[in-house]
């Protein structure tokens, strides 16, 4: 008990509802919250020994809080116009609740309180009501180690909400601290599955069993072609989802299937009741709630459709609001069981003035039914209530009792939390712990009615089926069974159902669905396309996950990549050990060995980088494989261009008074090396920090395939290592150019030169190569143009070299080299 409570006050406290006082204790005790904001009003409330909450749509609407987050946001508040029949099923419950408190059999000696408010049937204001019912209305809120049988404030169990959408938002809440939520109303299917709400039950049937009674119904009357009409909400949704699926079952063809809100703008309301009035199908199966449901029809009054036979949920064809549109008459559908409750007429009209006028939500209520201001503040021309309104000859919903349907599952309701709560004391444990246990297990009758919950917090399913048959129904050519009707036979899973030009819907063509979607259900009547990462089969009756594609080292490119990758390296290797063989040799030591050995040693990881391009892309492979690449090749190209000057210097310093090599010795050669390479591992290092390469899928280039590569990150960081490594080899190819016809026997200038075409060729071809190139053929560009270019470098500068050492000994003299008239 203690790390639930702990856990809610840590949750109210991030919520902003709650200012933490101070720390927890070592002995648990010491959690103090401060209520910052001003806590709604209830719109009845009375204190007890033990307190029950109800939230009730007692208004349609909620007013619409602007945030501009700089501000704190007015207070959630409701507006429209006040139901009088959820004003009735709240003051029902207080009737219970009074009637429970007078009883001698149950709860003796304990009082029932309660707090009931009104959510406005909204999602926002059922959330706020949801925590400050269970935290409760007190300014200070602590937690120490002594917990009474209740805790002052906090509700033991709550009653409502009258809509399955505002229940959802509360039992979101309140689930994960084992508050009991007894719904009177909220009737979708969704909220049986005790995962996801673990304290949700109900005294009204789920749509479960109405939306097959109802599917029956229409099957039963050999209606086959009909149209369909919801509420866009958890309950219309959700019914009419369980609704279609069962007339699926049954083989009943839906012309149409609209929802609508009573929030939505009247255009839309306006193409619903234009559908209808269009459609062929003259029976209508309505899933909607009783005030969305009367938007609806006072639209279809405007301009009457042909006759239609409606069929409707419990939510509405019992409401004798609804009974005042002619064309609605006839409506047949499913209805919760009627009640007697004994005095509860009685209570409704005990209302003096002097108990409308302290209360806000009776004084609306008296000031909507009588058309009369009990204060001086209502507008010039409005009259006063004086007193002499009488509520007995009121014709309201709040005063009908004559179908005492959803008033008696309020009503069940109270009495099922109370007799959760006959053990609680006398066994000495936390209501909070024990009475959602114990109110799993009740089982009464009160009134005659049963009331108990199965496993999903559901009572046992119970309704009345409201229509009269006035004479016997004849099937054509006089027939007492219903005729079979088939058009068309089921279109199977990976097609869609066409309907054929002229006919109804249930004559339809099956078609292949189209390339990229599937159908996986018989007589579907849409294809709907794969996610991202999955294709269709070959059948289209399922999405399979694409099949992944990157540049593997498994695959026959890829093993010749490697190969190529490694056997350059490897010759790179054997060259480095021909030249430390024979270092003494002329030839090696005419051509700087000290950068030959460095230009070596760079090719060797040139080749190798290429490997870093192979497999599947990933964070340290994307980051590792372009700038070891850019950074070995900038090492690369500095030691040729070092090479370069050494030849240009050595030639200058041969003539008579200079002395230029003092300038660019072997101290100088090296900086020129570490130089160059710092720059571009600072432009690696840049590129790394401010927008690296990633590893991304790419789902565009191919829809049938997911291909693994690395994204650049940055494009600038690119193109910038790449526009570096060229303009090295640039300055380097016109340095080599500028040396090709010194009069050297071995004029190294010469193999630098072509070595330098070769690699700007590569590159130059490369670019438009990797822009065309799609998928992995775009990697293996990139790992080409890395192995030709440094194949002829290699080629170019050193083979001609290990020639003469290994083949021609006898021109590897400093005699033979300094003769330059010797071609």
């Amino acid at each position: 008990m203690m790390g639930i409570s702990a856990l809610f006050v840590c949750l109210m406290w991030a919520l902003g509802l709650f200012e933490l006082n101070s720390a927890l204790g070592l002995n648990g005790a010491g959690i103090k919250c401060k209520l910052q904001d001003t806590a709604h009003p209830p719109a009845f409330s009375m204190d007890g020994d033990y307190v029950v909450g109800g939230v009730f749509s007692i208004h349609n609407y909620m007013h619409t809080v602007k945030y501009n987050y700089t501000t704190m946001p007015e207070p959630l508040r409701c507006m429209g116009s006040i139901d009088s029949r959820e004003v009735r099923f709240s003051r029902a419950m207080i009737f219970a609740i009074e009637e429970i408190n007078n009883s001698s059999n149950l709860l003796p000696g304990v009082k029932l309180g309660y707090h009931i408010y009104d959510s406005c049937a909204s999602v926002p204001m059922a959330a706020h009501l949801a925590f400050q019912l269970a935290n409760g209305q007190d300014p200070e809120f602590s937690l120490g180690n002594d917990h009474n049988c209740s805790q002052s404030g906090m509700v033991m169990a709550i009653v409502g909400e009258s809509g399955s959408t505002p229940s959802i938002s509360m039992s979101r809440v309140l689930g994960p601290f084992n508050i009991p939520q007894v719904s009177h109303y909220a009737t979708c299917a969704c909220l049986s599955n005790k995962k996801q709400y673990p304290s949700f039950l109900r005294t009204i049937p789920s749509d479960q069993f109405q939306a097959n009674a109802l599917a029956k119904l229409v099957k039963h009357f050999g209606w086959t072609w009909i149209g369909a009409v919801r509420s866009d909400s958890d309950y219309g949704n959700n019914g009419m989802a369980s609704f279609l699926d069962a007339a699926h079952r049954e083989g009943i063809c839906v012309e149409y299937s609209e929802s609508f809100y009573r929030n939505n703008p009247r255009s839309k309301i306006q193409r619903v009741a234009e559908v209808i009035r269009r459609s062929t199908a003259t029976v209508i199966v309505a899933f909607a709630a009783s005030g969305d449901m009367r938007i609806l029809l006072e639209e279809l009054s405007r301009e009457p459709s042909p006759p239609r036979q409606w069929l409707g949920s419990e939510a509405w064809v019992t409401d004798s609001q609804l009974l005042r549109f002619s064309f609605c008459a006839g409506a047949i559908g499913i209805g919760i069981q009627q009640a007697v409750i004994p005095g509860l007429r009685d209570f409704l009209l005990d209302l003096p003035l002097t108990k409308v006028s302290v209360s806000p939500v009776l004084t609306e209520f008296w000031e909507s039914e009588f058309d009369c201001r009990l204060d001086q503040s209502g507008a010039t021309g409005e009259s006063l209530c004086d007193g002499t309104e009488d509520i007995q000859t009121l014709q309201s919903p709040y005063t009908d009792t004559s179908q005492l349907r959803i008033t008696n599952m309020v009503y069940k309701a109270v009495y099922a939390i109370a007799h959760a709560f006959i053990t609680q004391c006398a066994r000495k444990l936390t209501l909070q712990e024990s009475v959602l246990t114990e109110l799993k297990k009740v089982s009464f009758s009160q009134n005659g009615y049963d009331v108990s919950f199965d496993a999903n917090g559901d009572p046992v399913a119970t309704y009345e089926l409201e229509f009269h048959i006035s004479r016997n129904l004849t099937w054509m050519e006089g027939g007492t069974q219903v005729p079979a009707s088939v058009c068309t036979e089921s279109c199977p899973a990976g097609t869609r159902k066409v309907l054929q030009r002229g006919k109804p819907i249930c004559c339809y063509d099956c078609v292949p669905c189209p390339e990229g979607e599937i159908s996986n259900a018989t007589d579907s009547p849409d294809c709907f396309p794969c996610s991202d990462e999955f294709w269709p089969n070959a059948e289209r009756n399922t999405c399979l996950p694409k099949p992944v594609e990157f540049l593997s080292i498994h695959e026959v490119l890829g093993i010749i990549l490697a190969a190529f990758s490694v056997g350059g390296a490897f010759l790179a290797i054997i060259t480095a050990a021909v030249f430390f063989h024979h270092r003494t040799s002329p030839i090696v030591r005419a051509n700087n060995s000290e950068l030959s050995f460095l230009l070596l040693f760079s090719l060797t990881l040139c080749f190798l980088c290429s490997l870093t391009f192979m497999g599947a892309p990933s964070d340290w492979s994307c980051m590792l494989r372009h700038t070891a690449f850019g950074i070995t090749f900038v090492l690369c190209i500095s030691c040729v261009l070092g090479k370069t000057i050494v030849v240009l210097m050595a030639f200058k310093a041969t003539l008579p008074g200079r002395n230029i090599m003092k300038w660019f010795g072997p101290q100088q050669q090296r900086m020129t090396v570490v130089s160059f390479t710092f720059i571009q591992v600072l432009i690696c290092i840049i590129w790394l920090v401010v927008s690296p390469p990633f590893p991304i899928k790419n789902l565009t280039t191919y829809k049938e395939r997911i291909i693994l590569e690395c994204a650049l990150g940055s494009a600038i960081g690119f193109w910038a290592v790449l526009g570096y490594i060229g303009l090295l080899a640039f300055f380097c190819f016109v340095l080599a150019i500028l040396a090709r016809k010194l009069p050297d026997n071995f004029n190294e200038a010469k193999l630098i030169t072509f070595s330098m075409l070769i690699f700007c060729a590569v590159w130059i071809t490369f670019i438009p190569a990797y822009v065309s190139s799609p998928g992995k053929f775009t990697v293996a560009v990139e790992i080409f143009a890395i192995l030709a270019s440094s194949f002829g470098l290699i080629l170019c500068i050193f083979a001609p070299k290990c020639y003469i050492i290994l083949f021609k000994p006898e021109k590897n003299t400093k005699k033979h080299l300094m003769n330059k008239n010797e071609s």
